[in-house]
């Protein structure tokens, strides 16, 4: 890796984006859950997940603070979007709900090992974080399956447009 702090600057202010943006979706399939949609199965499941991406979020929180970074301008806007994708996903019903954590689970997957590749060991402690945290998106993403989720007919649309935005939301966040 170029092993500039300006790429880890860019590692944390994306992860820490991406994390917050999860615990937005969770929040936003949640409020779905408790006002309109009742499956106190589906309920249970995300609100376990939620909890990963809140400790996800906060140590990257932490490395913001710590490490004196910005984060992304743009964190009221991804909160707005994942509250939105997470209520309308629910809304769609329990397939579009884990097609949503499924599809977004694929893109930090790649995200997440592609930035463990570029590691180095000056960078340790971050790098086993980073390595967790993919085990964990990995395990939300079996989930995902194992509860529904599915890319036949409409959902491989779905699928598509949760990942282009995913991707674009990385690729902005690393910069502004």
């Amino acid at each position: 890796m170029k092993n500039s702090k300006n790429k880890i600057e860019e590692f944390i202010r994306v992860d820490h984006a991406g994390e917050r943006g999860a615990v937005k979706i969770y929040e936003g399939q949640l409020l779905a859950l408790n006002t309109l949609v009742k499956d106190e199965n589906l309920k249970k499941t995300i609100e376990e997940m939620k909890v990963h991406e809140k400790e996800h979020c906060e140590f990257f929180e932490t490395e913001i603070k710590k490490r004196k970074i910005e984060p992304t301008k743009f964190l009221p806007l991804w909160d707005l979007l994942g509250l939105g994708l997470g209520f309308g996903s629910t809304l769609l019903g329990k397939k579009a709900a884990m097609l949503c954590t499924a599809s977004v689970e694929e893109v930090i997957d790649e995200h997440y090992q592609n930035q463990i590749n570029q590691l180095g060991p000056e960078e340790n402690i971050l790098k086993k974080k980073i390595i967790k945290f993919r085990e964990d998106e990995l395990h939300h993403k079996d989930i995902a399956y194992e509860k529904g989720a599915t890319k036949k007919g409409f959902y491989s649309i779905m699928d598509k447009i949760i990942k282009t935005g995913s991707k674009l939301a990385i690729n902005i966040s690393e910069k502004i």
